[in-house]
């Protein structure tokens, strides 16, 4: 491969700064007496990312600076685990605002980059959760490594999780956190991952991925997705959590037709070990005995509001997507998918089961002053069962998202 180095243009040269405006709206009407619960909020996301000085080694710098205010007034509604925008006080009520700053430094050889400090690790076993108000984002050090053309290898080491919604580095209670993987495109059409971590006094994870995509006409591919992952809590933390036992598999297959505009999914997810907690992942530690790896460290298909991630649950899902595009009105996409997941065990009970209807309609805007703004409203009906209350709660969740992303330079 070409040296990424050897064609460093400079740190100011190739330096770029980007600002993401985001009004977020998600609420939550629970059922079986629970509370209902919603959030608003503005945010303003601005991430700075400098070039590489020349030379053997380059040097460069990341930055990101990140505000949100509170737009909803609380009235009571915030403070669902799951919605996360602003974190409650002693008191009990949400923040009006918060605002955090923070920077990495990083170092360039040949095709492998070295970066320490503030980051937003995209990794199937630590991966920053995005999909709320504010980012979530880690401090430590990754190494990035694409010295040989198709294969991607990363190594990592973190000590602090700064929650979504609260202000600092350090307010998601990680220890700290080790991970080791990377992806290899074998073929055009055929590409792997292997990843695993270890969470400090929590867990140790795995992860596999094989991803292979059959061409059958001109406008036509099926694609199958397998995606898996093996957890072991650690001891004491499955004790702390109740979780009944230590081990938990989880996988999901999925196979997508497309033709044309329209996409058709068939997925199957099922969940097999002894840990009450069935796939656990993300969260925050600090009183809730849940793991500090990223809320969005679940590739696996069946994962929309809930993520049919019980133990000993088996799910399948029905999808459908249609891009808008072959019909004149490009930028416009819809999405719709039926999971229903059964076999659910708790701590008392068995045989629970939950279903969900997802909707998801995204416009993007192809020109004009406001290019790339994208307006997303995305909706699920979900519904459990009483074998399955232990586990998750049912309910209607709208979510509406506006984001207009600005190339400062």
């Amino acid at each position: 491969m070409a040296d990424g180095q050897a064609d460093a243009k400079g740190f100011v040269e190739d330096s770029s700064l980007k600002v993401l405006l985001r009004n977020a709206y998600i609420n939550r009407d629970y059922k079986d007496g629970n509370k209902d619960k919603a959030e608003w909020g503005q945010a303003a996301i601005g991430t700075f990312s400098s070039g590489f000085t020349q030379g053997t080694v380059g040097v460069g710098v990341d930055a990101f600076g990140l505000y949100a205010l509170r737009l909803d007034g609380g009235k009571g509604r915030s403070g669902a685990g799951g919605i996360d925008f602003f974190k409650q006080g002693d008191s009990g009520n949400a923040a009006d605002d918060l605002s955090k700053f923070g920077a990495a430094v990083k170092f360039r050889l040949s095709n492998t980059v070295l970066t320490y400090g503030d980051q937003m690790p995209a990794l199937p076993v630590l991966n920053y959760d995005n999909s709320r108000l504010l980012p979530e984002s880690y401090t430590g050090t990754l190494i990035t490594s694409k010295e040989i053309k198709g294969l991607e290898l990363n190594a990592g080491h973190f000590t602090a999780e700064s929650r979504k919604s609260a202000e600092g580095r350090d307010s998601g209670g990680l220890k700290s956190i080790n991970v080791l993987g990377g992806s290899y495109q074998f073929t055009e059409q055929f590409k792997g991952a292997l990843y695993a971590s270890d969470v400090e006094d929590v867990l140790k994870k795995q992860y596999v991925n094989l991803n292979y995509v059959f061409p059958l006409a001109t406008d036509q591919s099926l694609t199958l997705d397998f995606n898996g992952y093996r957890t072991e809590l650690d001891k004491s933390y499955a004790q702390k959590a109740k979780a009944g036992g230590e081990d938990n598999k989880i996988w999901s297959l999925a196979a997508t037709f497309a033709t044309g505009p329209h996409s058709f999914t068939l997925a199957h997810q099922r969940s097999t070990g002894d840990s009450h907690l069935g796939y656990a992942y993300g969260g925050y530690q600090r009183g809730q005995n849940r793991v500090g790896d990223g809320g969005n460290t679940i590739y696996l298909a069946n994962s929309y509001w809930s993520d049919f991630n019980a133990e000993d649950e088996r799910s399948w899902q029905l999808g459908y997507g249609l891009d808008f595009g072959a019909f004149g009105v490009p930028g416009l996409t819809y999405n719709v998918a039926y999971v229903r997941g059964d076999n659910i065990t708790t701590s008392t009970t068995t045989g629970g089961s939950e279903r969900e209807i997802f909707n998801q309609l995204k416009y993007v805007v192809q020109s004009g002053p406001a290019k790339d703004l994208s307006v997303k409203v995305r909706s699920s009906v979900l519904r459990v069962s009483q074998k399955s209350s232990e586990y998750n709660v049912g309910g209607n969740e709208l979510r509406v998202f506006v984001d207009y992303p600005i190339n400062v330079f």
